[in-house]
């Protein structure tokens, strides 16, 4: 699926993030930026050596040694990946508790990630279904505010092409229906 937002695009597809060769790739990391399992794992090891040793740098000078706040970006080299950056960002843990806070803070990483990339001239970028694994945020409600977070990006900025990289056709085909809600929403200002 295709998504056209003034001269920008929305694309989902199934696929491996690893492989995806946009100007950056988007790794749904932990706090610690030291690497994790799922897909933060998947691209610390795709990547090379060299990704853990510069975010070990962020940590210690960029952060001052405090992990990476949840909702919050930062920006590595790809290394050994076909994207030349990784932006790394920390999604937020569902509980079922405080949910209009977990919704906001998962809206920022998608949000501080597009504009982190934007800060560097990037033209494309490719996102995995952040903290829809292990940190248990529930797919529907997540597919829904990824989707809208970047809709409203697209709709006021000049950015170029962004893809929705999800691991299974049945993640593929949930953040699909949300898509389809939000293109009937948004019926004036895109086109699919």
């Amino acid at each position: 699926m295709v998504i056209r937002i003034g001269n920008n695009s929305l694309q989902l597809i199934v696929g491996d993030i690893t492989k995806q060769t946009t100007d950056a790739i988007v790794n749904a990391a932990n706090g610690s930026l030291l690497g994790g399992g799922g897909v933060d794992g998947a691209i610390h090891r795709a990547s090379g050596p060299e990704l853990l040793e510069e975010c070990k740098q962020i940590r210690k000078e960029q952060l001052k040694g405090e992990y990476l706040p949840t909702g919050e970006a930062v920006i590595t080299k790809g290394y050994r990946l076909p994207a030349k950056y990784v932006i790394h960002t920390v999604g937020p843990i569902w509980t079922g508790e405080g949910i209009d806070e977990k919704k906001k803070l998962l809206a920022n990483c998608y949000i501080n990630s597009l504009n982190l990339a934007k800060s560097y001239n990037l033209n494309s970028i490719s996102f995995p279904s952040i903290s829809t694994g292990v940190y248990r945020f529930p797919i529907d409600l997540a597919s829904e505010i990824a989707i809208e977070s970047i809709v409203n990006f697209l709709q006021t900025n000049i950015f170029g092409d962004v893809v929705l990289t999800l691991f299974t056709q049945n993640d593929y085909n949930i953040y699909f229906q949300a898509a389809q809600k939000i293109i009937k929403t948004n019926s004036n200002t895109l086109d699919s």
